[in-house]
């Protein structure tokens, strides 16, 4: 069963810069394609960014050129690295693996002020 733990959220101005952390157990890692998702308020989990258990990388136009994901194995981690965030960008950040499993972890909120 995977257990999946979020963090690095936090209130930051548009602009700046966040990077969220996702430690994941119960798998074996390396072997597992990632992926973030988000939600915003009142709407409904949206995927954002994946990458594939060999380092291909995929992004959704909302976050293209602003986002990087990548993996460390020997840390079970996947990382996701904000950049130029926006208002819009405000919402809970989730990590998952490929195919999506039904276990989610609590996530980690991302606060983008005007």
């Amino acid at each position: 069963q995977v257990h999946l733990v979020e963090s690095g959220g936090g209130l930051v101005q548009a602009g700046g810069s966040l990077r969220l952390s996702c430690v994941v157990s119960g798998i074996v890692f390396s072997r597992n394609d990632m992926a973030w998702y988000r939600q915003a308020p009142g709407k409904q989990r949206t995927f954002i960014t994946r990458i594939t258990s060999d380092g291909f990388r995929l992004y959704d136009t909302s976050v293209k050129g602003r986002f990087t994901i990548s993996r460390d194995n020997a840390k079970n981690t996947v990382y996701l690295q904000l950049n130029s965030l926006k208002p819009e960008d405000t919402a809970v950040y989730y990590c998952n693996t490929l195919p999506t499993s039904p276990e989610w972890g609590q996530g980690t909120q991302v606060t983008v002020s005007s």
